[in-house]
Parts: structure tokens; sequence; C-alpha cells
């Protein structure tokens, strides 16, 4: 496959490590690798495969993905930034290994061209109790009265907030229905808390889909999920 059959060049070694989308011109690859001394570049066909080949070149994660996020944020994210005003952007995910098991959860949030991320995780956990926690802590993080788009690639919560049924659980006393409570009480309490504080527009998007905000989050996740001595989901365990 020739270079103009390739989408996406990772640069290791070169003028300006990256991932770009173009081989030739001024904000291409080409020039950041050409007359560099042993220089380290890759074609791909999709920014995740190139994403994920240059996370296997240890140190280079968490820069080369700042360095290049917001270049490859779709037009739909701009698009619905400039039709809603927001000022903050956040994606979040979240998952365990096992359901229950180890767990992880992250959130990259974007303000202007300031990219900050946030991850934690928990010894004994679920993947949607992670799903809740990685938009809790991305709230968590803004201030109050900020405008928000957040995506998350979990149905679980933003059907629940986007439908109104986590506004009803709370107002029959976190029930879904005579017989059946509502779980994961005490994390939608704190999302909802925090909604109230802020306008927040949740989006879903589609998981594993090379969308640069939520690969990373889902990077961060899993490697949190595998650390060694996480803490304890209080909560969770004592409610067995």
């Amino acid at each position: 496959m020739g270079k103009n059959q390739k989408k996406y060049y990772a640069v290791i070694r070169g003028s300006k490590p990256g991932i770009y989308d173009t081989w030739y011109g001024d904000d291409g690859a080409e020039i950041q690798v050409k007359g560099f001394s042993n220089p380290i570049y890759k074609g791909f066909k999709s920014f995740g495969e190139a994403q994920k080949w240059m996370n296997s070149f240890e140190g280079n994660s968490e820069a080369v993905y700042k360095r290049t996020a917001l270049k490859y944020l779709s037009q739909a994210t701009y698009s619905a930034i400039e039709n809603s005003g927001a000022n903050v952007i956040i994606y979040t995910d979240g998952g365990s290994l096992g359901n229950p098991g180890p767990g992880g959860f992250a959130a990259v949030i974007i303000k202007g061209k300031k990219i900050s991320e946030i991850s934690g995780g928990y010894r004994l956990t679920t993947n949607n109790r992670m799903e809740l926690m990685a938009c809790v802590s991305a709230l968590e993080s803004i201030k109050p009265q900020s405008s928000v788009i957040l995506y998350s690639d979990s149905r679980y919560v933003v059907d629940a907030i986007a439908k109104g049924w986590a506004k009803r659980w709370q107002e029959n006393s976190w029930m879904r229905n005579k017989t059946e409570p509502a779980k994961n009480s005490d994390l939608w309490q704190r999302l909802l808390d925090l909604c109230d504080q802020s306008s927040v527009d949740f989006k879903w998007i589609k998981g594993h889909a090379n969308i640069p905000g939520n690969e990373r989050c889902d990077q961060l996740a899993r490697q949190t999920a595998m650390s060694n001595e996480l803490p304890a989901d209080e909560i969770f365990e004592q409610n067995m």
C-alpha cells in the first residue's frame, strides 16, 4: 500500500512527533522526517491504529495525544460546539475486568486549547459504576455554571439522563418501580447534583470507533483497572 493510500502517519522520531493526516505539505508528515537523522514513522489507515502504535513506544502516549487530539476532533464535534455555545468538551469511558471485577474510569476534558485527563479505579466494581464515575469525576473537575458537551459510549448513562429515567428514580426515592430499587443510586445522585450546577448535554458515541477522545479514555481506564493496590469501592462492596 503506497503512502497516498494511507490516511494517518505516526511520527515517533522526527522534527515534531505526532500523528498527521497527510503526507505532503507544510502540515504533513514528510517534512517532519525528511532530513531527520534516523527517523521513526509509519502510515496507518485509521487514527486509532496510529495511536496504538505510538503508545507502544514508552513515554510517547500522553504527550502525543495532547499534541494531536484537538486536530482530530471530528467536524461534528466542532459543529456541536458552535451550535450550542459549549465551552467545555468532555469524553468519558469506564469499565471493569469482570463484572464485578477490578475497574477503571477516565475522562478527557477539553477547554479551548487546554486538554486535561482524569483517571481512577477500584479493586472491585462494575462496568456501569465506572461509566458513571468517569462522568462524575469529569464534572467535579470543572467550574460550576459551565456549558458542557459530554460524550460517552454508555447507553446506560446517556439514556438515563437524556430520557429522564435517572431523575424519575430520584423522585421515586431511588426505585425503578414499586419493587425494584435503582442500582448505583449513590453515583446517580452525585451526577444529577453536578448536572444541576452546569448545563450538560450528554451525547452517545460508538465505542472503539477511532474517536480520539474516546480511545484515550478507554486506554487510561484499562491501564488503571490493571493497576495494583486499587482502593475499595466502599459503597458497592458494602451492598454486595
